[in-house]
């Protein structure tokens, strides 16, 4: 019996995999076809991403699927992070590697642009949060730099939009993924032509302007024949990872926060319109891009990041040891500010860890176990912090949050969390980027309905996990102290 199967290509900032959705009886069936490394290319005193081995792993994952006869390709859909892009010349060539975000050259960037255009007025515009890497500022570094890719370039791809190009030579710019970069007008849900005149572009230099659902194109006669498939369509998912993975949410009402857990942690409530005050601009929230006309209120938090680059310290030891170890400590020994600019891109995590505590006055982990526990419990506090705040902007109650992506899987950190802020956390999915991006195709495809379908679907598909609030009374301590202690 041949299944009919939705292609998902799901890349984030240290990893990739491609992945089969289909539907059956029992609902939803996830199989991953194939997972490999997303790594930092550092040469020249810059940091850039391979988009090249991103592209042939992808093929790869295309090979294996092709050669399965009970499988039938229903359409493809990419996701990946944000704000980085891709410049294309005249001649359709990929100009050089992709710059990553989290490359030093926009330090200080988006002062040089706010001495041109104020900081209140970007924000009004577009309702994003200020970060150094948005494309915006990127965009205007490479500008001031004369960078000789940009000063060539006739298009400007985003990450996922220049992978649909590779396989389908067609260009487009997808709305939520392009939202994340500052270029977007959250009002009109178009490219802002003053902000793109800032930086020396326009609407020209950009794709045809799709959302989540159309068509991108279909396989070009190469890709087809390098991977024995015939001219699938490509479809426009949520380009933007994390648009896909809030798609995924198994709620079953509104009244929810997301938490989405990985490398960051990007936490938020979706909003039928943007929430563009003077309170969202000082407390430096975003309004993203979301799918059926949803805004995605939400504040950028440092994630799983923390940890994954002390493990490179550690050698191959497991997350489970590692929890284990952080749950035989004493809690509330020493605390940081996830969001603290020394965490963003440190030679040595761990001791940046160790010289923040030290430099705050609190004791300083002397075992590995202490800085897993001290990543932790920062991140519950700092995620209570943030969720008082998306409590007096959304115009619902909050009373769950559910947790997704591969941080779901954290039971540890899962009770801190419901232990900080005091109402049930969800956990589950921890794929649920792939599985928006599949469930977009298959509305699409006429296979799904609408979102809040594709909702109770996952609901009831996806084993989910509840975590109830604990020791509240030593958390509200806690809290008070991580106030009072962070910088």
């Amino acid at each position: 019996m041949i299944r009919n199967c939705f292609f998902a290509v799901d890349l984030g900032a240290t990893s990739g995999r491609t992945i089969l959705g289909s539907f059956s009886e029992g609902g939803l069936e996830l199989e991953e076809v194939n997972r490999f490394p997303n790594h930092l290319i550092e040469v020249g005193g810059h940091f850039y991403w391979d988009i090249y081995a991103l592209y042939q792993y992808v093929i790869d994952g295309l090979k294996l699927v092709a050669g399965k006869q009970d499988v039938k390709i229903v359409s493809i859909g990419i996701d990946t992070w944000g704000v980085d892009f891709v410049c294309v010349g005249k001649d359709g060539h990929l100009l050089r590697q992709p710059y990553a975000y989290r490359d030093p050259q926009t330090n200080g960037a988006p002062e040089a642009l706010f001495s041109r255009i104020p900081r209140s007025k970007v924000y009004k515009l577009t309702g994003i949060q200020i970060m150094n890497f948005n494309s915006l500022f990127q965009l205007d570094t490479l500008r001031r730099n004369h960078d000789s890719a940009l000063e060539a370039a006739d298009k400007i791809l985003f990450m996922p939009d220049a992978l649909s190009y590779m396989l389908t030579g067609e260009m487009v710019t997808e709305y939520t993924i392009a939202s994340t970069a500052q270029l977007v007008n959250a009002q009109t849900r178009r490219l802002e032509p003053e902000l793109l005149k800032a930086v020396g572009l326009s609407e020209k230099n950009f794709g045809r302007f799709v959302f989540p659902g159309e068509k991108v194109g279909v396989l070009t006669e190469e890709v087809q024949k390098i991977t024995g498939l015939g001219a699938i369509p490509v479809i426009a998912v949520a380009g933007h990872d994390t648009g896909s993975a809030v798609a995924a949410v198994p709620a079953l009402d509104r009244n929810f926060a997301y938490l989405s857990s990985g490398t960051w942690s990007l936490m938020g409530v979706e909003t039928d319109a943007p929430v563009i005050n003077a309170e969202t601009e000082a407390l430096n929230f975003t309004n993203e891009g979301g799918v059926e006309g949803t805004i995605r209120l939400l504040k950028n938090i440092c994630g799983m990041w923390l940890l994954e680059r002390c493990r490179l310290n550690w050698g191959d030891t497991s997350y489970p040891e590692l929890i284990s170890e952080a749950d035989a400590c004493e809690p509330f020994r020493s605390l940081i500010n996830p969001d603290d600019d020394c965490f963003a891109n440190p030679a040595d995590m761990e001791k940046a860890i160790t010289e923040y505590c030290r430099a705050t006055g609190q004791s300083v982990p002397e075992k590995r176990g202490q800085v897993v526990r001290c990543i932790f419990e920062s991140l519950a506090l700092r995620y209570r912090q943030v969720l008082e705040n998306l409590r007096s902007l959304s115009p619902r109650p909050i009373e769950t949050l559910h947790v997704i992506g591969g941080g779901s899987r954290n039971d540890l950190l899962n009770q801190f969390t419901a232990n900080a802020i005091g109402i049930p956390v969800v956990a589950g999915p921890s794929e649920a980027t792939a599985i928006g991006n599949v469930m977009i195709q298959a509305m699409a495809a006429g296979e799904a309905t609408d979102v809040a379908g594709m909702r109770q679907l996952i609901n009831r598909s996806i084993p989910l996990k509840t975590y109830q609030p604990q020791d509240t009374e030593a958390w509200d301590a806690a809290y008070i102290h991580f106030k009072n202690c962070v910088r």
